[in-house]
């Protein structure tokens, strides 16, 4: 095997830390975003501030949202086939790792109705920030659990295909 090879044969475990990398960085900008506070302005200013604040908040959760269900849909579709076939001895591993990902979904969606009744930016916060605590501690225990069990097995992993679609465009 060649030394072209053997990088890939270990990318597959580094690309999904990355890709986990990058749905925390991103659930951090959210939760940042949610935590903006417009106290320094006065009248007009605060209006106008909250209403643009609100716009980015609900930009970047929708763009969160998407982005950990897209990655997700993409282990349980190519991923996880893959290592059940190869790895039966794995079923009850990525029987539980897709259960995370139907409670993950479950609490995506209800904060994207949480998103969708949010008229009132100051109150709106506080419920989006509440879900975006469940949201992340699912996420992170979950994320920790898929890199300890599926580790060894990704880094040995000799998958040809495109990181998108085993991982999620993200």
């Amino acid at each position: 095997m060649g030394e072209g090879e053997t990088t890939r044969l270990v990318a597959w475990y580094d690309e999904m830390k990355a890709v986990h990398g990058r749905l925390r960085r991103a659930l951090e900008l959210v939760r940042e975003t949610a935590d903006h506070d417009d106290a320094g302005s006065t009248g007009d200013e605060t209006s106008t501030r909250r209403a643009v604040a609100h716009q980015e908040l609900l930009v970047h959760c929708r763009g969160f949202c998407t982005a950990l269900t897209r990655h997700h849909t993409s282990e349980d579709t190519t991923l996880f086939p893959e290592i059940g076939r190869r790895h039966p001895g794995l079923d009850a591993t990525l029987r539980a790792l897709r259960q995370d990902h139907s409670m993950i979904a479950y609490l995506v969606t209800d904060l994207e109705q949480t998103l969708d009744r949010a008229a009132d930016p100051a109150s709106s916060r506080a419920a989006i920030g509440r879900h975006l605590d469940g949201v992340g501690a699912i996420m992170e225990s979950h994320f920790r659990y898929e890199e300890r069990a599926l580790g060894d097995v990704l880094a040995a992993l000799d998958l040809v295909a495109d990181r998108d679609d085993v991982l999620g465009p993200i």
